[in-house]
């Protein structure tokens, strides 16, 4: 896994299916300073397309996703 992006949180939602990934997403951004990038753990196969749906919905910044075997890594900027 790389670690090309630097992240000020992390949140390991493995386990979890939606909405509870993006609700805990939302959650850890409001704890974060504008521009600071969150990373967010998945393993639920939907959670690529409903970050991708979030970000675009809330204006937050999808800067990257890693699609690994089993989950899904996730780096939003908040704005």
């Amino acid at each position: 896994m790389s670690e090309k992006h630097s992240y000020v949180l992390e949140v390991d939602a493995s386990g979890l299916v939606c909405p509870l990934p993006i609700l805990k997403a939302k959650k850890a951004l409001a704890t974060i300073e504008s521009g600071q990038i969150l990373k967010v753990i998945t393993t639920d196969k939907n959670a690529v397309k409903d970050f991708q749906a979030f970000s675009a919905q809330t204006k937050n910044e999808l800067v990257a996703q890693e699609v690994l075997d089993a989950s899904a890594v996730h780096y939003l900027k908040r704005r």
